[in-house]
């Protein structure tokens, strides 16, 4: 009787095994940032955007539920001036001592030392005109923007300057650790990636769960090291350029996922305990990432 018991656990678990390896894993969600696909200009309403006390020489395009503005439009309504680049399809805008360039398609515009990143892209639309989310234009020349839902219209308000530089705008400090722990972390990844770590940073900077500082929360040590580069001293090294980009983009308020508290790297990973214990969100290149 023993030895047919025996049997009959030794099937059962080679049976369980078996379901186990053939069972596909869940299937992970790859993070790609929105794109613009439809280019005609005229398939997206005319949104009228004041400044001034006028209306814009061009009016908006609203674009899956975003306000987009000309860029040319708004650059010459605050007296600044635009140059365009069709090599590179790329527009650049000199305004009171600023210059800063957006390209089609892009996400990211730096200007006066800023980054600024948008889910939505700037993007070039059938009348040859360079287009980018209405915030992202009035934020670069310091101005308001309100919303009329009743006329569906935009104003744009206060007087137009180049936004506070990012040599003043930047704690030095949050800078100086975000940017590190970034590129020691993600070197290498997408730079959506790269933010999507500088999130989960500055998500628990925010949580009651996690000390309330940049620094604390990388070499916080509360339930064993959090993030390997700080033992095995690669935070320490001077980070890559898109690091620093990519922790000015999050500084500025841009979150990946304002959910996220934790990611690993599942090829190198020698512990599941997140994969176990925490909720799959999604997936930036190399790592996935959990609430």
């Amino acid at each position: 009787m023993r030895s047919i018991t025996r049997k009959l656990t030794g099937a059962l678990l080679i049976f369980a095994l078996l379901i186990a390896l053939t069972v596909p894993a869940a299937a992970k969600t790859e993070y790609t940032p929105p794109t613009v696909t439809e280019l005609n200009v005229n398939r997206y309403s005319a949104i009228p955007i004041a400044y001034g006390g006028k209306n814009l020489s061009l009016p908006g395009r609203l674009i899956s539920g975003v306000t987009y503005i000309s860029l040319r439009a708004i650059t010459e309504a605050v007296g600044g001036k635009m140059t365009y680049r069709s090599a590179t399809r790329t527009a650049t805008v000199t305004f009171s001592g600023m210059t800063f360039s957006v390209t089609d398609k892009s996400h990211l515009i730096e200007a006066n030392g800023r980054a600024l990143y948008t889910s939505d892209p700037a993007v070039i639309l059938s009348d040859g005109r360079m287009y980018l989310p209405v915030r992202i234009g009035a934020k670069i020349f310091s101005l308001g923007v309100t919303w009329n839902d009743r006329s569906r219209s935009v104003t744009l308000s206060g007087t137009a300057r180049p936004l506070t530089a990012g040599s003043v705008y930047y704690d030095a400090d949050v800078l100086y650790w975000l940017s590190r722990i970034i590129s020691a972390e993600a070197q290498g990844e997408p730079f959506e990636g790269q933010m999507a770590v500088g999130s989960v940073i500055l998500n628990r900077v925010r949580s009651a769960d996690f000390p309330n500082t940049v620094w604390g929360v990388i070499f916080d040590k509360k339930n064993g090291v959090q993030f390997t580069p700080t033992a095995n001293g690669t935070v320490y090294r001077t980070p890559t350029a898109s690091a620093v980009l990519a922790a000015r983009a999050v500084m500025e308020g841009y979150s990946v996922s304002d959910r996220a508290l934790f990611f690993m790297e599942p090829r190198i990973s020698t512990s599941r305990w997140i994969e176990r214990n925490r909720t799959y969100l999604f997936t930036v290149g190399h790592h996935d990432f959990y609430a």
